[in-house]
This record gives structure tokens, sequence and C-alpha cells, in this order.
């Protein structure tokens, strides 16, 4: 039996690549609302020139545009590494269902840290893949500091 969390998951790893392509940090996100992807997105901070253009906020607003709705009450959100501070607020905002991630952000996860800014009613569910999300970000960041 496919388990539906590890094939999401790995639609947002394919996102986390991209993001890697692009020399932006590889993180990934998708939303699926009644079984069927209706978002994908990852990290463009760089190509946009945009502190705020994290995988989760790009993804957000495409789900928003495509629902033509403000909320994500009935949606999942997947992505690859934990949200930061800035992107469970906005979760939060959305009152988005569920958030399924794949490794922890030791420095910068706003979910396991601050978890009042996770709309109360949102499952949480971690460690979705943890050991490919971890993977692709921790050899982006040596190599990164080995060209530096």
């Amino acid at each position: 039996m496919i388990n539906m969390a590890e094939f999401y998951m790995k639609k947002a790893l394919i996102e986390a690549q991209k993001a890697e392509s692009e020399d932006e940090v590889p993180v990934g996100a998708i939303i699926v609302h009644n079984e069927k992807i209706i978002a994908n997105a990852h990290n463009m901070c760089i190509r946009l020139c945009d502190p705020t253009a994290h995988a989760e906020m790009q993804v957000i607003t495409a789900a928003c545009n495509y629902l033509d709705s403000r909320y994500l009450e009935k949606c999942t959100i997947y992505t690859t590494l934990e949200p930061c501070i800035m992107c469970a607020g906005a979760l939060f905002w959305s009152k988005i269902d569920a958030l399924v991630y794949g490794c922890n952000d030791k420095k910068q996860g706003g979910v396991v840290v601050a978890n009042k800014i996770i709309h109360p009613k949102t499952k949480i569910k971690k460690g979705v893949l943890e050991h490919e999300c971890s993977h692709i970000l921790t050899e982006f960041f040596k190599k990164k500091r080995n060209l530096q």
C-alpha cells in the first residue's frame, strides 16, 4: 500500500531539487486539497530578491489563488523543512488543516519552538522522508562552504 505522506513529500523534494538547481536553499513545498496537488513551489529568495519568498509562502499564495480563498482549511501542506516563524505565522492565518514536514530546522524552525504560532486546529506530522529532506540541505551547504 502506498504511503500517501511519503508520496506527496517526494513531490515536495522535486521542488527542493528545482531550488537547488537554481542555487537557492533547497526547500520545496506542495499543497494538497481533496487528494489533488493544487500548488507547488520552492525557495525563490535569490531569484526574486525577496527574503520572504520561502517555498511555503509561495505555495500558500498559489493555493489561495487556486481556491480563490484566503483560507486553506481543507488542505495539507507538505514541506521538506520545518517552517520558520514567518512561514508558521502565514500557515496560522491560512487556517491550513494539516502540516507535514520532512526535517527539523534546529536554527530557524518555528513549529517546535513556537507551537502557539501554528493554528490550534492544525494537525502536525514531522519526520516524513526525514533522511532525504535533510540530505539535500546538508549537501547543498557543504558545497557552499567548500566554494568559499
